[in-house]
């Protein structure tokens, strides 16, 4: 008998005739002879609402109270999921997640979890109920509720498998696995068997949205097998899993891309000790997120600094920089709004030579050209103008073989 945890997003619980189907499906599992714990979101639109409820009480709510409003639509969800289970005969138990101890820091809105007290969850699958745990949410040492941040429900989903030592932890989520690209860009792009989770925590960290990173992190850390599977059709998904001596990897597993990026350059500042961190510096006091960095060295003295930024923040950042140029009696300032991210993933470039070069070559064969580079063992970022993103990921689909079934 395997222990499975399953998780549904907003979307596959949207509804009652879709938490209906969540009932029968959790069913299916119990009657294949495993013992199921599912965690849930609360139904879409559900968050949102509550937010803009708070929203229209104050600008900036109290954390507390924020936590205490927004964890009560999986409260929703769990109730409504055990009311179905039990209309089918099945014994089922709900709770929120300070009910079975998911224990978290003081971080209100992104609370990290701690611990988790897993001797109720035990004595209920020991008694062949189905247990049902909100999602997204904990309570830290004072008693306090606390959520995790969006997507949260996906960690929540791992760190009980982590707890209880589950065989695998689904998450059902609306799309049917993990694709090479997103489909909306390249028709051809294909579902994964496999993917490692280093490079499924690449994917997610450059702008894949299928999981939440910190979710992925979670359960490679604790060696959770991941199984990503649609609510609203049957198949296999893809399995997230470590790094196998015998797996044959392709030299790419999958491309990445990320719309929402700037870039900001601040020209001809003095090429000595400490200026990095006197322009970088002031924009962490900010807490903006820096992501790729360029120095170039010139002939007179002087250097010039690039880096790229959310494009949420390059106003701000912007405005951060034209002072630091002035301190630090920069020639200029300038900065782009119109660049996008892709990024070439893979395990298997460790062991094939001359992926950054044909990657290149196929971005110039169509044209495009290359403003930034960034790499990593498994991975390769180029940025360039954002006019060309959906031409260059699929030139680089194409150019790697992404589209072709693998044996």
């Amino acid at each position: 008998m395997a222990l499975i945890v399953q998780k549904y997003g907003g979307t596959s619980v949207g509804s009652v005739e879709k938490i209906e189907n969540v009932a029968e499906r959790l069913i299916a599992a119990k009657k294949a002879g495993h013992d199921v714990v599912v965690a849930v979101s609360a139904m879409s639109g559900e968050t949102n609402r509550l937010v803009e409820m708070a929203q229209q009480i104050s600008a900036k709510p109290d954390p507390r109270e924020y936590d205490v409003l927004v964890s009560t639509g999986e409260q929703v969800t769990i109730a409504l999921l055990g009311m179905a289970l039990k209309e089918r005969g099945y014994d089922a138990r709900s709770y929120t997640g300070s009910q079975v101890h998911i224990l978290t820091d003081s971080s209100h809105t992104k609370a990290r979890i701690l611990d988790i007290d897993e001797s109720k969850i035990r004595s209920d699958l020991d008694k062949g109920r189905i247990v049902i745990v909100a999602g997204f949410q904990g309570k830290d040492e004072h008693g306090n509720i606390t959520t995790l941040g969006r997507g949260g429900s996906d960690t929540t989903a791992v760190a009980l498998a982590a707890a209880l030592k589950a065989d695998e932890c689904q998450i059902y989520t609306d799309v049917d696995g993990v694709y090479t690209t997103d489909p909306r860009v390249v028709p051809d792009a294909r579902r994964l068997e496999k993917i490692t989770f280093e490079e499924m925590l690449e994917m997610a960290s450059l702008g894949s949205k299928v999981l939440q990173i910190r979710s992925v992190e979670f359960a490679g850390k604790y060696n959770v097998k991941l199984r990503v599977l649609s609510s609203f059709k049957e198949g296999p998904g893809t399995l997230i899993t470590y790094e196998e001596d015998n797996m044959e990897q392709a030299a790419i597993s999958g491309i990445a891309f990320n719309r929402d990026e700037a870039k900001l350059t601040i020209l001809g500042v003095p090429d000595q000790p400490g200026v990095a961190h006197n322009i970088l510096g002031s924009i962490g006091d900010a807490n903006i997120e820096v992501d790729m960095i360029i120095q170039n060295v010139g002939a007179d003295g002087t250097t010039d600094f690039t880096f790229t930024v959310h494009r949420n923040d390059y106003d701000s950042a912007l405005a951060i920089l034209n002072k630091t140029s002035k301190e630090l009696g920069a020639r200029e300032v300038i900065g782009d709004n119109t660049i996008v991210k892709i990024s070439l993933v893979g395990v298997g470039m460790r062991s094939h030579a001359g992926i950054a070069s044909q990657m290149f070559k196929a971005l110039a064969d169509e044209g495009i050209n290359i403003r930034m580079i960034s790499t990593s063992e498994i991975k390769i970022s180029v940025v360039v103008d954002e006019k060309y993103l959906e031409l260059g990921v699929r030139a680089l689909h194409s150019e790697f073989g992404l589209d072709e079934a693998k044996d």
